[in-house]
């Protein structure tokens, strides 16, 4: 066995031990919970814009943009933009990879691959930042709820120009809502890609974590993800990467697209 071989095969063996390890677990979520007690994931920025994410969730998704390659990467949510700029960054990056192996001049006036962005309320300010933002050229925004009939339509008509499509919904976070963007987005999504679901971890807080906001433990991410798979088989929840991350704010969120139709 090569040598890379047997450091992949060693990491999967890493991996798959961790499953049983509850302890481990527990204290993943103990720890979670303190931090989201304390506003944890407010701290972090990317490339100078403010990024609400857990960072250990930013490396896996920088691995699957990395896998997938993407044309277009689809985010519902903004506030301040963090997570565009790092999803326009990763995409520049994968540009650039692809000029150097074929040796082909890049112009970062045309980019290839882009962004959307969808939110309900982008405040001037931000919208200030992001647009001056050197990345900016890579990013296209809609304000408008991501489940209204109109943003949906501007959104399927943007990505009938790509190809291969990566969807994070990370907007609302109460289970009617994300159904409805399941629904609305999730098929867009290319074979081999992913659709991720952020936050679903408020389903395993303790009740009232977010005293402040209308989801809670029952009416929360996860359980509409729970609901959306009973219809879509074409979708399966990538375990692997919650089982690597141990720490995450998408338990069950990273749902990976199997194939084009369901079963019907």
């Amino acid at each position: 066995m090569n040598p890379i071989e047997q450091f992949q095969q060693e990491k999967k063996q890493r991996i798959a031990a961790y499953v049983g390890d509850r302890q481990w677990h527990n204290l993943s979520t103990e720890w979670l919970t303190t931090a989201f007690a304390n506003q944890y994931v407010y701290n972090f920025a990317w490339l100078g814009r403010p990024i609400i994410q857990c960072p250990i969730d930013m490396v896996a998704l920088q691995e699957i943009v990395w896998e997938v390659k993407p044309d277009l990467i689809i985010e519902t949510g903004i506030a301040h933009g963090g997570s565009l700029i790092m999803s326009a960054s990763l995409l520049a990056l994968l540009d650039l990879c692809e000029a150097v192996e074929n040796h082909t001049l890049l112009d970062p006036a045309q980019p290839k691959r882009r962004v959307l962005g969808i939110d309900i309320d982008i405040r001037a300010h931000n919208r200030v930042e992001i647009e001056k933002h050197p990345l900016a050229n890579r990013i296209h925004m809609i304000e408008g709820s991501s489940i209204a009939e109109g943003v949906i339509t501007q959104v399927h008509a943007f990505a009938k120009n790509y190809q291969r499509i990566l969807v994070c919904l990370d907007s609302m976070h109460t289970h009617d809502h994300v159904l409805a963007e399941l629904n609305a987005y999730a098929l867009l999504v290319s074979v081999g890609s992913y659709c991720v679901v952020f936050d679903t971890i408020v389903e395993d807080l303790p009740p009232d974590s977010f005293p402040d906001r209308p989801w809670d433990k029952g009416n929360n991410p996860k359980t509409a993800v729970c609901e959306f798979l009973e219809t879509h088989d074409e979708f399966m929840v990538d375990k692997e990467i919650e089982h690597k991350l141990l720490i995450t704010l998408a338990p069950n969120g990273y749902l990976k697209r199997m194939k084009a139709d369901k079963d019907v």
